[in-house]
């Protein structure tokens, strides 16, 4: 093997990554496969158990979550392209999967886009992005505005009411790409479309009461893990930000985004999404192809790497001290301006 690209610096990995950007589409349909049966068994038996007044079927709603988190995985290496390697496919079966997710799938793959374009670019904020003040734009703001953000920023709100807006809520609307053309509108309005004809039918199946003791907790499940799988990737101490012209895509993606190590069975319903960094400096690698570059770049390991423990613990990191070149909590902020 070659010398480790590290050696020659953060621009090197994009070339490196390009020999493992080709799916196996065999495996690609595998892994459809092997999640989406389990969701639909999980669910239906579910459902079958609350429609006959069986309120211990409500803990199958606990794996029929795990599966639909990673559907929504798959859904994500779809826009991506990486999953087929094959648009029409890759786009079909991200709208397919988005109407089980009530995530649009064209509208979402704008916004993420977006956020892989400019993660950790503090000019850049705001587009497929957890909302992250730096420490002086924190104190500049007034106080009601000060409360708005310490209640996002509150773990309950985070990832508790936030899964319940963003998606039952907030995707019902191109929020964000109103005037970005007509792409935003169709994609959402048929999901919307296709989620209501999908929710009738099964309310003519098996009634009402599943879809609100089932469908809806799974959702919200499902989502929660979601956003805290998203917050970990990038909301950890030693991230990177910083702005133009030192902002630096290879720079930003190694040291922006977190290795989160997670146990085998995590990672599988996660779908490898902890290996963020590599997804990050090459969104092209199907996500069954990232433990191979992990394999083969060990070096790797060590760059980001969160466990579980110290995920939590990242929780009450909030604001990005510019001084310091980290993320600190409001009581980091508040002790350093006190001291100074």
């Amino acid at each position: 093997m070659s010398a480790s690209p590290l050696q020659d610096g953060e621009r090197a990995w994009p070339k490196v990554l390009v020999s493992y950007r080709e799916p196996h589409r065999g495996r690609s349909l595998l892994e459809l496969m092997i999640t989406l049966v389990p969701f639909l068994g999980f669910w239906t038996l579910a459902a079958m158990a609350v429609h006959h007044g069986l309120w211990w079927g409500m803990a199958l709603t606990v794996p029929a979550a795990g599966f639909l988190l990673r559907l929504f995985m798959i859904q994500h290496d779809c826009g991506h392209g990486s999953f087929f390697a094959h648009r029409k496919a890759d786009d079909w079966t991200g709208r397919a999967i988005g109407v089980l997710t009530f995530t649009p799938y064209d509208y979402w793959r704008r916004a993420h886009a977006a956020h892989h374009a400019s993660a950790g670019n503090l000019d850049e904020r705001g587009v497929g992005d957890i909302t992250t003040l730096t420490v002086a734009e924190y104190r500049n703001l007034p106080r009601s505005r000060r409360l708005v953000y310490r209640l996002y920023r509150n773990p309950v709100v985070m990832f508790g009411i936030g899964p319940i807006w963003l998606f039952l809520l907030k995707q019902r609307l191109p929020f964000g790409m109103m005037r970005s053309g007509m792409e935003p509108w169709v994609s959402t309005m048929a999901t919307n479309l296709a989620i209501l004809v999908l929710s009738f039918g099964l309310i003519w199946l098996v009634g009402l009461g599943p879809i609100i003791l089932v469908q809806l907790p799974v959702v919200v499940l499902a989502g929660s893990a979601g956003i805290w799988l998203f917050y970990v990737q990038h909301q950890f101490e030693e991230t990177h930000w910083s702005q133009r012209p030192q902002w630096q895509f290879q720079e930003a993606a190694l040291h922006g985004s977190s290795y989160y190590e997670l146990p085998s069975v995590l990672r599988w319903l996660t779908a490898n999404i902890g290996i963020h960094h590599v997804h990050h400096l090459s969104s092209r690698v199907p996500y069954y192809r990232l433990t191979e570059v992990l394999r083969d770049y060990p070096e790797l390991r060590g760059i980001g790497r969160i466990t579980i423990m110290e995920s939590i613990r990242c929780v009450k990191l909030v604001l990005w001290d510019e001084r310091r070149q980290r993320l600190v909590s409001f009581t980091e902020a508040f002790q350093a301006a006190k001291s100074r």
